[in-house]
């Protein structure tokens, strides 16, 4: 046999890239005894080298002229606290490093995406274990930012009971927005508006990560094409999406910080 009859077709290229290393297969659409481990363990590692990032940016502080990368914090920083401060009315004690946890933990999980598209699947080569499947992105599972979205909401619903009390959230669920006299219509409408925030906040963030991985694997695929024009075609479409991929990759990242804190803004105030 050669070596080209082992070669992937194009979608068990694909297949096998968007695998999972997970504890079980799965048979189901949903099923939540299953658990990608790669997902989990990209998240925490995102998470402690950004803990790091910023217990170094902090240690390394003066009160002179900063440094390139202590400018770049104290950038970054500044631009999270005018935000909340424009946005939060209350106490922004927690909420706002908050925030600044939310854009950097996202954005190094969004920025994994830069990585090789064949760089695990390679390592898994060499050690004899090609069949694992293994996704380096956290962000472009949808348990991961369903699961950090699942977070955003026990807050909101934190904050309405702390900010409001809880007779006075209880009191808002059943009589905003249109009077106590439509009670079980009011609830149902702000039920469906913490789920909708839930859903929409997790799914927006997978989506765009997903495509921007599933394009990035075609152009890999482009570049297997054993043409002048693949090759081209490859480099040139692979530099470019690269490039925009920055952009999104940080735009995701400040927009799903910014949604947190509208919505906990929302939960500071009344209807």
């Amino acid at each position: 046999m050669t070596a080209a009859a082992h070669a992937p077709t194009a979608s068990e290229y694909i297949v096998h890239h968007l695998g999972h290393f997970s504890s079980q297969h799965q048979d189901k659409i949903v099923d939540f005894s299953i658990i990608n481990m790669d997902t989990i363990f990209w998240s925490v590692f995102c998470g402690v080298v950004g803990c790091l990032f910023m217990y170094l940016a902090a240690r390394k502080a003066t009160s002179g002229v900063p440094g390139r990368f202590q400018a770049f914090v104290e950038m970054v920083v500044e631009m999270v606290e005018d935000q909340s401060k424009a946005i939060v009315h209350g106490d922004r004690t927690f909420i706002a490093p908050l925030a600044l946890t939310v854009f950097v933990w996202v954005a190094l999980m969004n920025s994994l995406d830069f990585l090789p598209v064949d760089l695990v699947s390679g390592i898994m080569r060499l050690a004899g274990m090609e069949e694992i499947h293994h996704r380096i992105v956290p962000t472009a599972d949808l348990n991961g930012t369903l699961g950090i979205a699942l977070g955003v909401l026990a807050l909101m619903l934190y904050y309405s009971f702390k900010i409001k009390g809880v007779g006075g959230f209880i009191h808002e669920l059943f009589a905003a927005p249109f009077g106590i006299w439509l009670a079980p219509f009011n609830l149902l409408l702000n039920i469906i508006e913490f789920a909708a925030k839930t859903v929409s906040l997790g799914m927006r963030l997978f989506g765009n990560m997903y495509a921007g991985e599933l394009l990035f694997l075609l152009i890999a695929l482009l570049g297997s094409a054993a043409t002048a024009f693949g090759f081209v075609g490859h480099v040139i479409a692979g530099s470019i999406w690269a490039i925009f991929h920055i952009l999104i990759v940080l735009l995701q990242a400040f927009i799903f910080m910014m949604l947190t804190l509208v919505y906990l803004g929302q939960a500071h105030e009344a209807h």
